[in-house]
């Protein structure tokens, strides 16, 4: 077969599948610009999940009827004012958006800038179908309608129209909370299904677009390090979803999805969560421009960063350093299914059904026959401490050898002793670490762990670095490394397994981090083992001292495996219980 050009509408119809591979990506394109043109408000419109139609309405500046036609050509664009495509600022600067869209589906476009009159241009899947003056407000309106409809082959592989509309809420969102001087709407349907108004802060924006009770359960990230600047809001480790779609991540106000800055975000939590949930994040990273890519692919959803370990290093010591300053952090207060399982007298007749004393003394009742309590609490011939100044309270029992009751000055406290202990002793050994380099343990026989000849060669570059986590290497020939020692905490562990995670996480990363990041991981399982055993008789000294340290020690509000230490029955609460209000 010889060689041959292919025709234009192919060549846009397969630079589409780039660009627009479905609804959201269309409907992406359009609102950023509109954010571009300076609108300061967005109105969305979709039916049938996207898949029928888009519209989106702005006030920005709008474009003369000359410039709309050059708009609808490829690799036409306004954000490019030089050939500087390393300083880009906009979202969009490839100029392939609109021509993309209008080569798959029927695009209409009006359009009118300030003090002019308004025009309209219709192309239905490449061709120009008609262009004639508009009569519409200052601004730009975009219409998209049928989708891949004369692209059978891409429409079949669309989802749903529900999964196709969540996409499009999912973008509106993530480019909502980017921008929030701008305000934005969304309409299913006929339905108004979102509304943020302009000019609201960060925070709030955020709590909007997620959860409310993510302003009460977050803390704000403010952190910088040689020009480059984290922001956002982190969510406390006890607010936590099953899955990783509450994970907001921007880079110079563009939403991203990078695996760089997932996993920082994953290794910043890592002893905080459970392998199986994941932090509640919006974060905004601030980046010169020429020392980041946003041309990877011209969905612009990937970023590269000339010092990526630069970037990795300032998500997790600013992330550590917001949940640290947050104390020892504020446990869930019980829930309302936690409260609603409480049970009343008549509920404990049921549960044990036992014959009345007949006595004239004691009272007859099934409740007073009831078991003992697996309870205990303290005699003590000195008076008890006062519960005064401190927020964690004072130690007044302990129930089943497990739990620590304490009475705080706004309620009780519930404090599971082993998970407290657990990440007390973690903190400890984590301090030890940080006062200086970390104790190694020389190896009786060196080993020797084979790798291919990049991976020696990443490890080769990163000896010094790892010698201060306590692991020394030496290279053995070119494909392998000799292990003389490891780092102390790690105890007879997996060298080869150790090393080749190393060098993969180099190569990745080009980071040192995951070493450290193990090291934390061992020293939670030995804190874990070394920490107050559940079923241990504490004295009363004992709960109070370590309700005391609970107070001054970071992250005390959840084990190491994200599991809450502790939890507080507020006053109403309790008196909710006995019907008092």
């Amino acid at each position: 077969m010889s060689i041959r050009r292919l025709p234009a509408h192919l060549v846009n119809r397969i630079a589409a599948g780039e660009v627009v591979e479905r609804p959201a990506a269309a409907l992406k394109e359009l609102v950023e610009n509109a954010i571009d043109a300076g609108a300061t408000q967005v109105a969305v419109s979709l039916a049938g999940g996207g898949i029928d139609r888009i519209e989106v309405a702005d006030d920005g500046c709008g474009m003369a009827p000359a410039e709309m036609a050059l708009a609808l050509e490829r690799h036409a664009t306004s954000k490019l004012p030089d050939e500087a495509i390393d300083a880009v600022t906009t979202l969009g600067f490839r100029g392939e958006a609109l021509p993309s869209i209008a080569s798959v589906a029927r695009l209409t476009i009006e359009s009118r800038e300030r003090g002019r009159d308004g025009w309209s241009r219709t192309v239905d899947n490449g061709d120009l179908m008609a262009e004639a003056p508009a009569a519409i407000p200052p601004g730009t309106r975009v219409r998209v309608e049928g989708l891949f409809a004369k692209v059978p082959a891409r429409r079949k592989f669309l989802r749903s129209e529900r999964s196709e509309y969540a996409a499009c809420v999912d973008v509106v969102k993530r480019l909502a909370m980017a921008r929030p001087d701008i305000g934005f709407s969304l309409d299913h349907g006929g339905r108004r299904t979102l509304l943020v108004p302009p000019g609201e802060s960060g925070p709030d924006r955020v709590a909007a677009l997620t959860d409310r009770a993510l302003a009460d359960a977050s803390v704000g990230v403010d952190f910088e390090r040689e020009g480059v600047r984290l922001t956002g809001v982190a969510g406390l480790p006890t607010f936590n979803r099953g899955v990783a779609d509450h994970q907001y991540l921007f880079v110079n106000g563009r939403p991203v999805k990078d695996r760089l800055l997932v996993g920082a975000v994953r290794g910043a939590y890592a002893d905080m969560l459970a392998r199986d949930r994941h932090a509640v994040v919006a974060l905004f990273l601030e980046v010169p421009p020429g020392e980041v890519d946003v041309n990877v692919h011209p969905a612009k959803t990937e970023v590269r960063f000339r010092d990526p370990g630069l970037v990795r290093g300032l998500i997790v010591s600013g992330l550590r350093r917001a949940l640290d300053e947050a104390g020892q952090g504020r446990a869930p207060l019980a829930s309302v299914a936690a409260l609603g399982s409480w049970r009343s007298e008549s509920d404990l007749a049921q549960a044990w059904p036992v014959q009345p004393v007949q006595s004239r003394v004691w009272d007859n009742r099934p409740s007073f026959a009831a078991p003992p309590p697996m309870a205990r609490a303290e005699s003590s011939h000195e008076a008890a401490p006062e519960a005064i100044n401190h927020p964690m309270g004072v130690a007044r029992g302990q129930i089943a050898q497990t739990y620590i009751v304490a009475e705080a000055e706004d309620g009780l406290v519930l404090v599971d002793q082993h998970a407290a202990h657990e990440r007390l002793v973690l903190e400890r050994m984590r301090r030890a670490v940080e006062a200086g380099e970390a104790a190694s343990q020389a190896l009786l026989l060196p080993e020797v762990v084979e790798l291919d000849e990049s991976a020696c060669d990443r490890l080769e570059a990163r000896i010094l670095d790892l010698s201060a986590f306590g692991l020394e290497l030496e290279r053995f020939g070119a494909t392998a490394m000799l292990v003389r020692a490891t780092p102390a905490v790690l105890g007879a562990g997996d060298i080869k397994g150790l090393v080749t995670d190393l060098a993969d996480e180099l190569a990745a990363h080009g980071e040192v981090l995951s070493l450290k990041e193990r090291i934390d991981a061992v020293a939670g399982t030995m804190a874990c083992h070394g920490s107050v055993r559940a079923g241990r008789v504490l004295s009363v000294a004992e709960m109070n001292a370590l309700l005391r340290e609970m107070e001054v020690t970071p992250h005390s509000g959840q084990c190491n495996h994200g599991r809450p230490t502790w939890v507080k029955l507020a006053h109403g609460d309790i008196e909710k219980l006995f019907g008092r209000k």
